[in-house]
């Protein structure tokens, strides 16, 4: 292993694993336990050394993930440390839309990150993943006893069925399962389903030989019920959404020929979602469906909903109203099985109602209002005065995108700068993770509502004002 000259020497038990800790391949084992060993000051250095001689991307993308699920526990709530994992796919969508130059820089961001929550996780105890023996059993016996294990909330059999069907299974049959129980219950603001989406996709990037450790980070952590009694004993508010919306997919017509787009339905579901409750969505989803309103124009119910929310309270509930809705709306464009995916954009609808509920209990919403949002009157010169703007007044920041993406501005240029404004200036994951959900999917809204949607979603983007991370100075130094 390549050890930089500058680090000081490491003696045998600062080095040593836990006893028991999985182990992950040979291939990558060593790239992980730098990370995990070198100090957060000595880090970016070693790692662009390592860079230097020859280590990937894909390779330091691979070892950082897999270093925070073996290091960081998805625990006591799916999320805060825990973000150091879930973030890997926003970081990585960033670095996919970054300027060549800035390409490193969401990788570092998440190697630092990472360091920040490992600390936090030992002064909580030091939680490492152990290594767990798997069964011998076949693709379709795993698949079983994982579904049933996490139906009866089994921590224990869910591990150790995880990893038997990582190795036996295909990753479309593991999204079948997952997708099921990472959307049933609203615990954790929407974390799990977000965890579900973001384990898949990274796996597509760094390849399906790392799914062992992520499908038993993603069980353990849908596992998560806050405390309260075995939900599959009880009857608890969180999981109420999830049963009722498997009977409403029974009452769903078969018939889909001819659905189409219908902008009054849109407007009915997003003023239906300032005062309805869950179940009140899904059923008023149901109907339009029904009646043969395409699901298209449900999701734009869905993100105008959103969106707006962000308007009323620009806060952390809102904010996963977003990045919920990109991971189950990823969720169910992929899945297989007709029902579970009408299933899922029930859930979609009815998490709006929860989202709203919650962000309510927590300080009220404004009365702005989306359908309201005008656009400025004068535009701006460039898109960089956009970001700017948004520093000194989100509404009138809002109102310009409005203004410039309805007179015809470079959409890609105005992305370009948000981005590079997460990559220069963003410190939380959140800064990743939000940008990259809502520049995904204001995109699937049908073209009456792109505009608005993007404009609305801008009260929680990174603005030119706030200051400087530090990041572009330390990559520089640690390359130099």
């Amino acid at each position: 292993m390549f050890v930089a000259p500058w680090l000081k020497p490491l003696t045998a038990n600062e080095v040593r694993l836990t006893p028991g800790a999985v182990q992950f391949s040979p291939e990558i084992e060593p790239l992980v336990r730098l990370i995990e060993e070198t100090s957060r000051e000595q880090l970016f250095n070693v790692i662009a050394q390592r860079i230097k001689n020859g280590t990937t991307y894909t390779e330091v993308l691979a070892a950082t993930l897999l270093a925070g699920i073996r290091n960081v526990q998805p625990r006591p709530n799916v999320g805060f440390k825990f973000h150091c994992v879930m973030v890997m796919h926003a970081a990585h969508q960033a670095t996919l839309a970054a300027k060549d130059e800035q390409r490193w820089f969401p990788l570092f961001w998440s190697i630092d990150y990472f360091k920040r929550c490992q600390d936090q996780d030992r002064n909580e105890g030091d939680w490492t993943m152990n290594a767990v023996e798997r069964t011998t059993a076949s693709a379709e016996q795993a698949l079983k006893e994982l579904a049933s294990a996490l139906e009866e909330w089994d921590v224990e059999r869910a591990d150790v069925a995880a990893a038997t069907a990582a190795h036996v299974a295909t990753p479309a049959q593991l999204l079948e399962v997952f997708a099921r129980y990472g959307a049933r219950d609203f615990r954790n603001i929407g974390h799990k389903a977000i965890w579900v989406a973001g384990g898949f996709r990274t796996l597509e990037v760094i390849g399906w030989q790392h799914a062992e450790p992520v499908m038993r980070s993603l069980a353990f952590a849908l596992l998560n019920h806050n405390d309260e009694p075995n939900p599959s004993k009880n009857d608890l508010a969180a999981d109420k959404s999830g049963r009722s919306n498997w009977e409403l997919v029974s009452k769903l017509n078969s018939n889909t020929t001819s659905l189409s787009l219908d902008n009054a339905y849109t407007q009915q579901w997003l003023e239906a979602s300032r005062t309805e409750n869950p179940s009140s969505l899904a059923q008023l989803t149901l109907e339009g469906l029904n009646r043969g309103v395409s699901p298209r124009s449900v999701i734009d119910g869905i993100y105008t909903a959103a969106s707006e929310m962000v308007m009323r309270q620009p806060a952390i509930v809102p904010l996963h109203a977003i990045t919920s809705s990109n991971a189950l709306q990823y969720l169910y464009r992929t899945v297989q099985a007709n029902d579970l995916r009408q299933w899922l954009l029930l859930q979609n609808a009815s998490f709006i109602g929860h989202f709203r509920e919650s962000a309510a209990a927590r300080g009220g919403l404004s009365k702005s209002n989306l359908l309201e949002l005008t656009a400025a009157d004068k535009p701006l010169t460039s898109a960089r005065d956009v970001f700017s703007l948004l520093g000194d007044n989100r509404e009138e920041g809002s109102r310009a995108i409005l203004k410039y993406v309805q007179d015809g501005g470079d959409l890609s240029q105005m992305l370009q700068v948000a981005r590079e404004m997460v990559l220069l200036k963003g410190t939380d994951s959140h800064d990743y993770k939000y940008s990259s959900a809502i520049f995904e999917d204001f995109r699937y809204c049908s073209p009456a509502w792109q505009a608005k949607v993007l404009a609305a979603s801008s009260h929680l983007l990174t603005s030119s004002k706030q200051p400087d991370n530090g990041l572009k100075a330390r990559i520089e130094a640690a390359f130099a």
